[in-house]
């Protein structure tokens, strides 16, 4: 008993001495939650749907021999890249070589006989001018100078004739020379080869095979259009595509062919690259996705599709006011990219949260990031 009267002496003493201070403290405000936050604002955009789109060369093809003779050499392997102008195949060209020489004897020949002509037609045309002038004279005989005519239009003949010739052999050295030119094959634009078709040794005829060759650094891009997509594109209109790797490049409308395909009622409509192809290892039928617009581009109030929740059936966001995150119904329109078109319920420059959203509560504070409190 007088252990217990001793414990309660000791508690109303100690309620005595600390009377003045506060047994429990005020807890602190709640700490902000960080969050990513976008604006609700006036977009341009334009609904678009994707289409499989090939990367297409405009230059490719295959490199054909225009003689015929055997190979001689292969300059070049499968994946090398060449230059408008580079050798590619040498061809023998030995009989080629004497071809030329026989030509060039032919063309020497022919001027010489040429040069003959020019002196006889020069001396019968001399002989018919003194002639002429003893018209008037009893030296004058009507016979000789008939037969001088005679002879003059001969040489006259003899000439052309010779000139014919010349004409003749330089154009069969000019042919000589341009097959001793074609034993050489060369590029006739830069890219890569892809395949060989001869090898060493083997004998091409004029328009055989020997090389494929295509340019990989100037592609463009095909597309089968739907035809009910067609008004939404124009010679120059600027779309965007989707590379396979998820890379996003621009392109613009080159040409619109007029041809419809009646089974898949599409229209192919040829893209050029409006960025620089070098930066990207692109190649031949390389698919990618094209956004062709749907109709013309509006400015339409939007908000991130990241900042949409449903709850209760509706749709709602939190809009950032006053740091908080305050719960609001929204009526959305198309599904435009990467954002909802807002038809009620946000203004222009409002704030929403884009991440983190699915954890807030009504009301809870909040900080979007990069922010300053």
């Amino acid at each position: 008993m007088t252990k217990t009267l001793s414990m309660l002496g000791f508690l109303a003493a100690s309620l005595v001495l600390f009377s003045g201070t506060p047994i429990a403290q005020e807890s602190k405000a709640p700490r902000a939650t960080m969050v990513g936050a976008d604006n609700v604002q006036y977009r341009n955009m334009s609904q678009t749907v994707p289409i499989t789109g090939r990367l297409v060369a405009r230059q490719s093809g295959v490199v054909a021999a225009r003689i015929n003779a055997p190979v001689a050499e292969l300059l070049v392997e499968v994946g090398d890249k060449v230059f408008e102008g580079q050798p590619l195949v040498r061809l023998v060209s030995d009989r080629l070589q004497h071809k030329k020489s026989l030509a060039l004897g032919s063309l020497q020949r022919a001027e010489a006989a040429l040069q003959t002509a020019q002196a006889q037609l020069n001396i019968v045309t001399q002989e018919l001018k003194r002639l002429e002038r003893l018209r008037k004279s009893a030296a004058f005989n009507q016979a000789r100078y008939d037969d001088k005519r005679l002879e003059t239009l001969k040489a006259s003949s003899a000439m052309e004739e010779a000139q014919a010739a010349v004409r003749t052999a330089k154009a069969d050295l000019a042919l000589a020379e341009l097959d001793i030119a074609y034993s050489e094959i060369k590029a006739p634009y830069p890219g890569t080869i892809t395949r060989r078709h001869v090898d060493r040794g083997d004998y091409v005829s004029v328009g055989q095979t020997v090389l494929n060759l295509i340019n990989a650094n100037n592609l463009e891009i095909e597309a089968d259009v739907p035809a009910a997509r067609i008004d939404a594109l124009n010679i120059g209109t600027a779309v965007n595509a989707t590379l396979s790797n998820g890379t996003s490049v621009a392109l613009k409308v080159r040409a619109i062919i007029p041809e419809e395909n009646p089974l898949t009622r599409t229209r192919a409509v040829r893209f050029t690259p409006d960025f620089n192809q070098t930066d990207y290892h692109l190649a031949s039928n390389q698919t990618l996705t094209v956004l062709i617009p749907q109709g013309e581009a509006r400015d339409v109030l939007s908000v991130p599709k990241d900042a949409i929740l449903n709850k209760k059936g509706g749709t709602v966001v939190y809009a950032i006011k006053d740091g908080q995150a305050k719960l609001t119904p929204v009526k959305l329109g198309e599904a435009i990219g990467s954002y909802f078109e807002v038809l009620s319920g946000l203004k222009d420059g409002d704030q929403v949260v884009t991440r983190g959203n699915e954890r807030l509560r009504p009301d809870q504070p909040v900080q979007a990031m990069g922010s300053q409190s």
